[in-house]
């Protein structure tokens, strides 16, 4: 059995962890402005624009302000202290002198020159945003019904249908391809933590999707758009550089292939190779011929996951492949060492790797991918390709289905029915209610810690999960100061009227919660949409709930026994002098 100390230290790591998992969301919706997370929600090529804006203001303004030789004597002004920290990381790095004063001229001293330091700036304003984006992951978001979301209407495209198949598609196989598309859009979103989407097929075989809360509109690309389709190329040098010859000259390439006949070779086809730049943004680096044909499909991948390389630190990619794709990927590299392949996803080539010898057992280590990239395709690659291209028709953003004042009602009404919950168990059980209002502060906190470490969608649903744990919460102590009021009555003292309280009520209380966790954990497996959110939320309201009264509740009975030797038991009026 755990000792007194244990259990303290166990209830305060615990609530260490819960403010660690809670800091990102209240920083998130009361630290941080506006402006900045409509930034963190705004695309890649925002962000980029945005931090260039504010690299040449702050560079234009510094530049002025330097002219003057009074000025650069002056302390730096407050909206640039942030240079201080990078100059003096780059009088380090240079090995120079710490100036004794920072001044505006020392902080200037401490860049080569001015385009230095608007490389700087625009480095620490790009990594501002990036960072609200990866905190944003780390979040208790809003529902549709709460603060909006992304509405998204995308239309099947059957025409690859119907060029892989040599008779007329009917309108069933039509159906059977969309449903399939809707039921693998689905899945993606699940997975990729968007919780409660709303999917629905409309009369012209359109889909409409909602996604709640501040989605990034590049992330629902990528699981929209993408079909999925990886594969593994060996690059045509010769073809290569035939086609790099031939658009130097002004060569035009459609659809892979140069507008002129003759350039590239009978089953070849000339695509794209992308890098990201520090905005995550693919950038065009040039032709590679390759095979039309994958040399080994993206079907026989198992796994897809990131690592670092420890010798660079840059992000790379592990592959693994199922022993038919290890086969076929040890006997490719062999006939192919000194030669370059190309990974292939969705028609753009991310990655050129040299094979320098055969790669046995089916492990592939490739770069060009950063890391939401290549857990974002190991996504699409576990929940399958699209049997029918989704072409995005509108995406737009869309205000709470509540309104502001029905939102404002309804937490009021929260609220209130928290407080009087609360007055009722102090005044009723006085100081063991006292117990059950700390245990059931903990048990909120605990719990939305929880929800906001998983990213999870907070709706109107998903609150009234919250209170009915609550509830739940209060239930369960009663039952354990009734029994313990029912000890006391037969003459038993403190210690023991408490202890054999909680061991009789224990079993009554595990079974009233196990068979709604039951029910729960069916709802959270079998619902969609806001009955899976309500059925998320109870299940771990209950784990929270089973914790603080069985455990934390306890904790500061015995504390009270055995710390600060109280024998009265403060929990009812009629008990008020025993």
């Amino acid at each position: 059995m755990m000792t007194k100390l244990m259990r303290a230290l166990l209830v305060l790591t615990l609530l260490v962890l819960g403010s660690v998992f809670l800091y990102p969301t209240i920083k998130w919706y009361f630290l941080i402005d506006t402006e900045m997370k409509n930034l963190a929600n705004g695309t890649s090529t925002g962000i980029r624009i945005w931090s260039v804006n504010q690299a040449n203001r702050i560079t234009d303004e510094l530049e002025q302000i330097s002219q003057n030789s009074e000025t650069v004597q002056n302390p730096i002004p407050e909206e640039y202290e942030f240079l201080q920290k990078i100059a003096r990381e780059n009088y380090r790095l240079g090995k120079s002198d710490m100036p004794g004063d920072w001044t505006l001229g020392a902080v200037l001293n401490g860049f080569r020159d001015f385009d230095d330091l608007r490389n700087s700036v625009e480095d620490y304003y790009r990594q501002s945003i990036l960072d609200l984006k990866e905190m944003k992951g780390r979040i208790l978001t809003l529902g549709l019904d709460l603060s909006g979301g992304l509405s998204i209407v995308v239309e099947p495209d059957f025409s690859s249908l119907e060029d892989a198949s040599t008779e007329v598609i009917s309108s069933a196989d039509r159906d059977a391809a969309l449903e399939s598309a809707i039921e693998v859009i689905s899945n993606r979103i699940d997975t990729f933590g968007v919780t409660e989407p709303q999917i629905r097929r409309q009369l012209d075989d359109s889909v409409l999707i909602d996604i709640p809360g501040e989605a990034d509109p590049e992330r629902v690309n990528s699981f929209l758009i993408g079909r999925g389709s990886l594969g593994f190329h060996i690059v045509d040098d010769e073809g290569t550089q035939a086609v790099r010859d031939y658009v130097e000259s002004g060569g035009v390439i459609v659809d892979g292939k140069p507008v002129d006949d003759g350039i590239l070779a009978e089953g070849l086809v000339a695509l794209g190779y992308y890098t990201k730049d520090a905005y995550n943004i693919d950038q065009f680096n040039g032709w590679i011929a390759v095979s039309q044909k994958p040399d080994l499909d993206g079907s026989h991948i198992r796994e897809a996951k990131p690592e670092t390389d420890p010798e660079d630190l840059r992000p790379i990619v592990i592959f693994r492949l199922d022993p038919e794709g290890a086969t076929i990927f040890q006997r490719l590299t062999a006939e192919n060492t000194k030669k370059f392949m190309a990974v292939v996803l969705d028609d753009k080539i991310k990655a050129n790797a040299y094979i320098e010898e055969a790669i046995p057992g089916g492990t592939a280590r490739v770069t060009g991918f950063n890391y939401r990239e290549a857990n974002d395709l190991a996504v699409v690659l576990r929940t399958g390709s699209l049997p029918v291209q989704l072409d995005i028709r509108s995406l737009q953003s869309i205000g709470a289905s509540l309104g502001r004042d029905t939102i404002q009602a309804g937490l009021q009404a929260i609220l209130i029915g928290f407080g009087l919950v609360f007055l009722f168990m102090a005044l009723w059980y006085r100081g063991a209610g006292v117990i059950a209002d700390i245990a059931l502060a903990m048990n909120l906190f605990l719990l939305t810690a929880i929800l906001s470490s998983f990213n999870f969608t907070l709706t109107m649903t998903s609150i009234a999960g919250l209170i009915l744990t609550v509830g739940m919460s209060v239930d369960a102590n009663v039952i354990i100061f009734e029994r313990i009021k029912e000890e006391r009555r037969l003459g038993k003292n403190r210690a023991m009227a408490v202890d054999t309280g909680f061991k009789k009520a224990f079993w009554t209380i595990m079974d009233a919660q196990i068979t709604t966790l039951i029910a729960a954990l069916f709802l959270s497996q079998l619902g969609k949409g806001p009955v899976q959110g309500f059925a998320i939320t109870l299940a771990w309201g209950i784990g929270c709930s089973l914790f603080t009264a069985l455990f934390v509740s306890r904790l500061i009975f015995d504390i009270g026994t055995e710390s600060f030797k109280r024998q009265k038991l403060n929990i009812a009026w009629v008990f008020k002098k025993t």
